[in-house]
């Protein structure tokens, strides 16, 4: 398989038919073997039986449905998994991505012998205060600590090579963060500016809710991009800055109560006899602190140990429709039939 195009879906009853169509039309005139991984990440709605009804009209595409809803990261991990292509595009199924863009992906990935193509939405069709003002905040800080400087994480119209990708392990929110990932085992990136359309149907999955998981999931990629062979690098070094700061503390606490004795005088506000409760809460403090990351760090290695070691998935899936597979309930299929 030359392509596989991998699509998240979640509640997009509306945007179902307009999709695949879209995605007819883009792709059909490609000389290339290619197939649509739709997977639907739990919908409460009609999204499986329209996905269904399309998949009689277009045999190209691939279903997977998720028992419950997973996240934006565990679908398109489940696609990624099931692709069969060379090249794996991945987009959104609210038709804001504009599926005529993927053949520009993919002459981008060729032409310049890249591992990972970015789509930037140059021209964005969102309001600037809600949406636009704390992407490019966001964008701007993923790059300066990630090292990989695009302008557009959160666009999910991306292209990569089968070999790069295939090493990432997507976790949490880090859907958006591939880019960086498939960097880190030696990927090159780079960056095309694709259309973005206004949302037609439906409502966007995005929140503040969102927002503050995909903080601590950049927290996270920093950690596993610089120090996950090497943990002790971070939590040594914090621990050795702590410890210099509460030797020189006491140092100066001990100092200051012999001036004290000697001179005859009192310090109140480092008496560790009379006023004690201020540098023990301090020293609380900052040793619950420096527990609590070491203890979210770790835990982040061991879980990715305890996934990666025995294959375990962050997934389930309840349905798969292969390509082909599906035909009208109505009439009987023929196995001598194409398509």
């Amino acid at each position: 398989m030359d392509l596989s195009v991998v699509i998240p879906v979640y509640h997009e009853e509306e945007n179902v038919d307009l999709l695949c169509e879209a995605l007819h039309e883009a792709l059909s005139p490609l000389s290339l073997s290619f197939e649509v991984l739709l997977v639907d990440d739990g919908s409460k709605d009609q999204t499986w039986p329209k996905l269904k009804e399309n998949a009689v009209k277009y045999p190209f595409l691939h279903l997977i449905r998720f028992r419950r809803n997973f996240g934006q990261t565990a679908a398109m991990a489940a696609g990624i998994e099931h692709a069969q292509g060379k090249i794996i595009v991945t987009m959104d199924a609210d038709l804001q991505n504009d599926p005529k863009d993927i053949p520009l992906l993919l002459k981008a990935i060729e032409d310049e012998d890249i591992d990972v193509v970015s789509g930037w939405r140059k021209d964005r069709k969102d309001p600037f205060l809600s949406r636009k003002l704390p992407s490019m905040m966001a964008n701007g800080l993923i790059s300066k600590i990630t090292g990989v400087h695009l302008h557009d994480y959160g666009c999910t119209l991306k292209a990569y090579r089968r070999e790069v990708i295939q090493h990432v392990r997507l976790y949490g929110e880090m859907h958006r963060f591939i880019p960086a990932l498939a960097h880190w085992v030696g990927g090159n990136v780079i960056e095309v500016p694709v259309n973005h359309h206004p949302r037609r149907f439906g409502q966007s999955k995005y929140g503040i809710g969102r927002t503050l998981r995909v903080v601590l999931d950049l927290i996270t990629v920093k950690f596993l991009l610089r120090y996950s062979t090497g943990p002790m690098q971070i939590l040594g070094k914090v621990g050795l800055q702590l410890g210099f700061l509460g030797m020189l503390l006491l140092g100066m606490i001990f100092g200051l109560n012999v001036a004290a004795n000697l001179l005859d005088a009192e310090f109140w506000g480092f008496d560790l006899v009379k006023r004690p409760v201020w540098p023990i809460m301090g020293f609380m403090l900052v040793g619950f602190g420096v527990q609590f990351v070491g203890l979210g760090l770790m835990s982040e290695l061991l879980i990715r140990t305890y996934h990666e070691s025995q294959n375990k998935r962050t997934y389930t899936i309840r349905e798969e429709r292969m390509p082909g597979e599906c035909v009208p309930e109505s009439v009987p299929s023929d196995p001598d039939a194409k398509g």
